[in-house]
């Protein structure tokens, strides 16, 4: 399953012309798929990309840190939670490190790289180096809730909610006075579907929790689209509906 989502995916990329077949064929080839974490005992660097919740991520870096060699360093892909207090769970604070890519990652240039409180310069150099044999550009951010780009990013989509929930304007309006007045690729609603709204839930009760401020507190607007099931194109349904489009594309490759 993990291999076809993948491969899909992949597929999607390269029906824009944003990936080559071949670059496609060489990824999967070197795609390995496992469901045994102890299939990690060998590896020398580990990066968890689940779901973001705290409590899930410190149960997986507890399992991680007993099968892993005492050398590896953990990486997580969290785009708001605290690298120091998952770090706190293991026996190795020093090899555990934020590194969080942007998303598609085979797309995105960008990775931001967060260190703990007691991660060491070793770390962050294998890590940093790594980051920049994929071909990433790096950005290092301390370890503050949402380090830099959620941090300027989730109040933006927030302040979007803001603006449909109250009635400034349509979505659609919202949307593309973003693009067309800030030239954005996606308007930020488009952007939090696209990211999944509990996915933004999630990371701006990061942020007011962590950071204290009111300005960071959900709209109930998305708060109640995500009690409701709709958490954007992941789910068909989000700020748009996006099971019409699904429909049309369907009929139309039948055609």
């Amino acid at each position: 399953m993990a291999t076809n989502s993948i491969s899909n995916s992949l597929q999607r990329l390269a029906s824009k012309g944003q990936l080559s077949q071949a670059v496609i064929g060489d990824a999967l080839k070197r795609l390995h798929c496992t469901s045994n974490l102890k299939d990690f005992g060998t590896a020398d660097f580990v990066v968890e990309a689940i779901a973001e919740s705290e409590v899930v991520k410190k149960n997986l870096f507890v399992e991680l840190d007993k099968i892993t060699k005492a050398s590896a360093i953990l990486a997580s892909n969290t785009s708001s939670i605290s690298i120091t207090r998952l770090a706190s769970v293991t026996n190795r604070p020093h090899q555990v490190i934020g590194m969080h890519f942007m998303n598609p990652p085979p797309i995105m240039k960008l990775v931001e790289i967060i260190r703990g409180a007691a991660t060491s310069d070793e770390t962050y150099n294998a890590t940093k180096s790594l980051a920049e044999r994929f071909g990433k550009t790096v950005v290092c951010s301390k370890d503050y809730s949402g380090f830099i780009v959620n941090r300027i990013l989730m109040p933006m989509i927030n302040e979007a909610f803001f603006t449909l929930y109250t009635g400034v304007a349509t979505k659609e309006d919202i949307d593309a006075g973003m693009k067309l007045g800030t030239n954005q690729p996606m308007g930020p609603l488009e952007l939090a579907d696209f990211i999944g709204l509990d996915v933004c839930l999630s990371i701006l009760r990061v942020l007011h929790a962590g950071l204290g401020d009111a300005k960071y507190a959900p709209c109930p607007l998305l708060v109640q689209y995500v009690d409701a099931g709709r958490c954007g194109r992941k789910s068909g349904v989000g700020v748009y509906d996006y099971r019409q489009v699904s429909k049309s594309t369907k009929q139309a490759a039948r055609l």
